[in-house]
């Protein structure tokens, strides 16, 4: 039987590879009090939210910080079904600079089950400071959706690859902590979970 010799055969699955298109994506861990979460990292689609989420986690910048605010449909002040969990900075001090906000129809991301987004208040003034993963379909949240009047969005960035029930259990933990705000009146944990360490896989 004809044999590729060793060194054509991996250099042919190579260009296989490449012509496919396929690229490994990075993965990022984080180690919460409540189980583990993963997620795929999509730099490829949206490099400015992913590569500022990756700079957070390679910088220990989520290293002792948490996931605070949950959001179901019991607590959602407009009643539109909004499901997820938000994380990040505990401190409310993000680490400089703001990102440019990239448009869910720049990426062709979706704030789907598991997809994991950038929190902001304008256009133009969010980083992975503050970050959010989707339970379910929010994609109100998608540019042109209804939920924010600036009709800009949720810069997408990411999905949650293992963990997702980790994820629901955060959801449906007791959330009665102080709140700033109206928007968030019974969204806030009663006590956060930490994020013991991020890391890349």
């Amino acid at each position: 039987m004809f044999r590729l010799p060793l060194i054509f055969s991996l250099l042919f699955a190579a260009f296989l590879s490449a012509c496919s298109g396929q690229q490994e994506r990075p993965i990022a861990v984080l180690e919460t009090t409540q189980g583990n979460i993963e997620i795929e990292v999509y730099t490829d689609k949206a490099p400015v939210s992913g590569g500022d989420f990756l700079r957070y986690v390679e910088n220990g910048y989520y290293n002792g910080e948490g996931f605070y605010r949950v959001v179901r449909a019991d607590n959602d002040p407009l009643k539109m079904g909004m499901s997820l969990i938000q994380g990040g900075r505990l401190d409310s001090e993000p680490i400089p600079p703001f990102i440019k906000h990239e448009l869910t129809t720049e990426t062709g991301l979706s704030n789907t089950e598991g997809v994991v987004s950038i929190a902001r208040s304008e256009p133009g003034t969010g980083s992975a400071a503050y970050f959010f993963i989707n339970i379910g379909d929010n994609s109100f949240l998608d540019f042109g959706g209804e939920r924010n009047p600036d009709g800009q969005g949720y810069a997408t960035f990411g999905k949650v690859i293992s963990g997702m029930d980790t994820v629901r259990k955060i959801q449906a933990m007791d959330a009665k902590g102080l709140s700033g705000d109206n928007v968030t009146t019974g969204q806030i944990l009663t006590v956060p979970v930490k994020i013991n360490v991020a890391y890349r896989k």
